[in-house]
């Protein structure tokens, strides 16, 4: 297959690059550098105006006769969020969905179109929940991340229109010690200074990076699989049972908490919104389909994953 990847640098886009390749996938990359630097580069300007691209017909007629586009491509939501923050990370993920999809569907500008296009989107689209078991049928939750992923999915409504297959990847938070949200949290726990966060009542869907990978292969290859699906593992756990287990993979304690005015104060939003929020997501569709998860249980999944060489 010919595929077109965005975020490829990224901790999710890289492992997903090397296991194209290795299967024997010829991959391009799309890139916001100029000029690209390698022949499996296409540059493209994520925050340019969908009206202005058929200015530009020749970099985009590189996408002619793709199999299939995944677009991965993201600021980090982690950090304060200011109102610049937030207009970058609305931009890097709605602007350039509507870009690539209004490039992609009009035939004038890609004559021959991917069959299928991929695109990230969060379990954040569900909100804050509580103990509620969510599934792709659950409605929106509220707030900042659940708009952001209305739109981020909506803004792929062209392709559906023009007869692309479209998934919308609800990504939960992604465990591997190579980058994301595990590797800023190891440093104090192996000091024994980790702790629950807030009550620790808050539920939090996880997934390892080898099953994120392998569920997103899964949806590129199943031609029967739409819209949204939760790419998280079937077992979402409480904060306070992540917590316990990390200590106990690590072998030390995690006595301490750090009270939620403390993080609201320190984070704002961002935290009321991701580490305070409770988002108890299933794969609904992805076990339906037949998809087999390896890492179901949270202690064997960490045991494994940091008994490994970096």
């Amino acid at each position: 297959m010919k595929i077109a990847v965005s975020g490829s640098s990224g901790l999710i886009g890289s492992a997903i690059v090397k296991s194209l390749l290795r299967r024997g996938d010829t991959v391009l990359r799309l890139v916001r550098r100029n000029p690209p630097s390698g022949a499996d580069e296409i540059f493209y300007r994520p925050d340019e105006n969908p009206k202005a691209i058929r200015n530009h017909t020749e970099e985009w007629s590189k996408l002619n006769g793709l199999d299939a586009v995944i677009h991965l491509a993201g600021e980090s939501i982690a950090g304060r969020w200011s109102p610049e923050k937030k207009k970058r990370i609305y931009a890097s993920r709605v602007n350039s969905t509507q870009l690539l999809a209004q490039a992609l569907a009009e035939s004038q500008v890609v004559a021959k179109p991917p069959r299928v296009f991929l695109c990230a989107s969060a379990v954040g689209y569900y909100g804050d929940r509580g103990r509620e078991i969510l599934t792709e049928e659950s409605a929106a939750g509220k707030g900042f991340l659940t708009g952001l992923c209305k739109e981020w999915e909506a803004a792929a409504r062209p392709l559906t229109e023009a007869g692309i297959r479209v998934a919308h990847l609800r990504f939960a938070v992604v465990l591997s010690p190579q980058g994301g949200a595990l590797p800023r949290m190891l440093p104090l726990f192996r000091l024994g200074l980790g702790g629950r966060l807030g009550s620790g009542a808050q539920y939090m869907s996880w997934i390892t990076l080898e099953d994120a990978v392998c569920a997103i292969f899964f949806v590129l290859d199943q031609p029967s699989i739409i819209g949204p699906v939760n790419v998280t593992s079937p077992n979402p756990v409480t904060n306070a049972e992540f917590t316990r287990a990390l200590a106990s993979v690590l072998r030390r304690p995690a006595w301490f908490s750090v009270p939620a005015p403390l993080l609201r104060w320190s984070l704002g939003e961002f935290a009321e919104e991701t580490v305070l929020a409770s988002t108890r997501a299933i794969p609904q569709k992805l076990r339906k389909a037949g998809f087999s998860f390896q890492d179901t249980d949270l202690n064997q999944a960490l045991s494994s994953l940091l008994a490994r060489p970096a």
